[in-house]
């Protein structure tokens, strides 16, 4: 089982590819707020329920200093598939072997209709200019999460 981050530990940095190929590393974002997201799978209902929310919201975040990556184990070419199908404005990132997920605490066991399955953990962080975690919250909602996340951190 992974550990779990809290507000005040160093984000992990990463450099992961996007649906559109190129390398996004997190601290080349350093002096913006960033959300990083982990859902289980591109293209299933609740992913593409928050999928949507968060760019639905993309340019009222970035207004207030935020920018959003998504990070699924999801290829490149499936995220390329999910951004043009769903018409998503968000950054999607793709970590196959899982490793920026062990390390954020997003991968390991849960329980999946009752029973206790190894995958993705649901998760979101907001992390500061400095790179801190400045809030982390495991096993969110899809459906209503960015509303939440929005009122978590003031914005409404």
């Amino acid at each position: 089982m992974s550990t779990r981050l809290q507000p005040g530990d160093a984000a992990p940095d990463f450099t992961l590819p996007s649906d559109t190929g190129e390398e996004v590393t997190l601290s080349s974002l350093r002096g913006r707020r960033v959300i990083v997201y982990f859902y289980p799978a591109a293209m299933t209902p609740g992913c593409t329920k928050q999928a949507c929310d968060f760019s639905d919201s993309i340019e009222r975040l970035r207004s207030e200093g935020f920018e959003v990556l998504g990070i699924s184990p999801d290829k490149p070419e499936k995220l390329a598939k999910f951004r043009e199908r769903d018409g998503l404005t968000i950054t999607l990132l793709s970590d196959p072997d899982k490793t920026v997920l062990t390390e954020y605490g997003a991968f390991g066991e849960k329980k999946l209709y009752g029973k206790v399955v190894e995958g993705v953990i649901r998760s979101t962080f907001v992390i500061d200019p400095e790179g801190t975690i400045e809030l982390a919250q495991y096993n969110v909602k899809a459906t209503g999460h960015v509303a939440k996340l929005r009122r978590d951190l003031g914005l409404d």
